[in-house]
């Protein structure tokens, strides 16, 4: 698989108002709605809601591009001059997420399905 962006996570604090907010911008409802996650399912795209985002270190939304292999492709972003921001983590049902930084500060997103 050609590696893409379909993913957008925005970090928020209220998910209340935060699910009402984007429900009504993106007008659909929320495709999984947990007290962990809530996400819209807009086409191709995904537009989550993560209430433990600012927590875990994110300042603004975050792009997570689709791969196939996301041990690989975090260490050949390691080895490229990225700076691990969050190591991979199960976020349930098998999908392993990650993240780095580059050289200027940008956050890039990775997620495997699975």
């Amino acid at each position: 698989m050609t590696p893409g962006t379909k993913t957008v996570v925005y970090p928020v604090r209220d998910l209340a108002q935060a699910k009402k907010l984007y429900g009504t911008l993106l007008g659909v409802a929320p495709s999984m709605d947990e007290a962990h996650y809530v996400g819209f399912s807009v086409g191709d795209q995904e537009v989550g809601l993560d209430p433990h985002g600012h927590s875990q270190g994110m300042t603004g939304p975050v792009s997570y591009w689709h791969i196939d292999d996301i041990k690989e492709t975090l260490r050949s972003l390691l080895d490229a001059g990225a700076d691990e921001q969050q190591p991979i983590r199960d976020v349930g049902g098998g999908t392993l997420i990650a993240a780095v930084k580059d050289a200027d500060g940008n956050t890039v997103g990775l997620i495997q399905s699975p």
